[in-house]
C-alpha cells in the first residue's frame, strides 16, 4: 500500500481572530491565507472582521482596509488598481482574478482570499512568479526580423493588425496558467496558457520574420501538448481572453504545416521510385 506524506508545513492551521473595534452592524468575514517562511511555522488562516459601511466595492480595498486598519503586517501584491499591471492576482473565493476588478458582493459568504493556486509561495498573498518569467522569456517575446529595417517603417495591414486583437492585451497575471491543471503537474516543461497565448500573439505578427522558427521552437509534447482544452484558462482570465482557442491555432498551424511537409516528401519519393523503375531507362 502506497503512503503519501506530505511535508509538515503543507497543514495549514487556524490563526488569529480579529474582531471588529468599529461597533458597525454591516460587518463581513474575511478569511486570508498567511504564511511567513521566516518564522518556520505552518501556513494558517486569520480572520478579520470588516466594516464594510466604510470600504469601498473591490476586494483590493478590502485587503487595504484590513492593512491600514486592523492588522499592517498582511503581504500582497498591489500597484495600478486599474486592471492593467495583473500585480494583485489572487484567488478569490475559490476563483482566480484579479483583487482590484473584483467586486466583494459578488462573492458569497465570508470572503476567502488566497494566493494563486500552484505557484510557491513568497510570503501572505505573493506568489513566486519567477518561474512564469522563464518560460516568457523562451518564447523570445520581441519583434524578430532579419531584414534591415532599423531605420524603416514595417509597414502591416488592417487586416493583419486585427490578428492580434485578443492576445496583445495579456498582462501576464497569471491567472490562466495557475488555474490549469496541466500547469498544476507539469508546470516545469508546458508553457502554460498564458505563455503560449504570448508565443501565439508573435507567431502571427506578420512583421516578425521568424515564424517557422517560432512554431519549431513550442512544436513538443510537454511545452505545447499538454493543453487539453479544458477552457479553465478561459473562465479565469479577467481581461475576457481566450488562452485555449490561441493554443488551438497553434496546433493548428503546425498540424497544416506537418502535412504540408508530409505531402511534399511523400510527392518527392514517388517521383523517385517513378525515375528509377521508368521503362524508358
Amino acid at each position: 500500500m502506497v503512503q503519501i506524506n506530505l511535508p509538515k508545513n503543507s497543514k495549514v492551521q487556524k490563526g488569529n481572530y480579529f474582531k471588529d473595534k468599529t461597533g458597525s452592524k454591516n460587518l463581513r468575514k474575511v478569511n486570508v491565507y498567511r504564511w511567513d517562511p521566516s518564522t518556520g511555522e505552518n501556513p494558517r488562516i486569520d480572520t478579520y472582521e470588516v466594516d464594510m459601511d466604510n470600504c469601498p466595492s473591490k476586494v483590493l480595498d478590502v485587503l487595504n482596509k484590513i492593512k491600514n486598519e486592523i492588522d499592517p503586517s498582511i503581504a500582497y501584491r498591489r500597484s495600478c488598481a486599474h486592471g492593467v499591471c495583473g500585480s494583485c492576482a489572487m484567488n478569490m473565493g475559490g476563483k482566480n482574478g484579479l483583487a482590484c476588478t473584483t467586486p466583494h458582493s459578488e462573492i458569497d459568504g465570508d470572503i476567502d482570499i488566497y494566493p494563486l493556486p500552484h505557484l510557491k509561495v513568497k510570503k501572505d498573498l505573493i506568489g513566486d512568479l519567477d518561474g512564469l518569467y522563464k518560460q516568457y522569456q523562451s518564447i523570445e517575446p520581441w519583434l524578430k526580423s532579419n531584414s534591415n529595417s532599423e531605420t524603416t517603417e514595417i509597414i502591416q495591414s488592417k487586416k493583419d493588425r486585427e490578428k492580434l486583437d485578443g492576445a496583445y492585451e495579456c498582462i501576464m497575471c497569471a491567472c490562466c496558467s495557475t488555474s490549469c491543471p496541466s500547469y498544476w503537474w507539469n508546470g516545469d516543461k508546458y508553457l502554460g496558457p498564458a505563455v503560449l497565448l504570448q508565443a501565439y500573439r508573435w507567431i502571427v505578427d506578420s512583421r516578425d520574420e521568424e515564424r517557422e522558427a517560432r512554431l519549431k521552437k513550442v512544436a513538443d509534447e510537454l511545452k505545447l501538448y499538454r493543453c487539453h482544452t479544458i477552457l479553465n484558462c478561459t473562465s479565469a482570465c479577467p481581461k475576457g481572453l481566450n488562452p485555449a482557442k490561441a493554443i488551438a491555432e497553434i496546433k493548428k498551424m503546425l498540424a497544416t504545416a506537418n502535412t504540408v511537409s508530409y505531402t511534399h516528401r511523400r510527392c518527392r519519393r514517388i517521383e523517385r521510385c517513378r525515375s528509377r523503375w521508368s521503362p524508358y531507362h
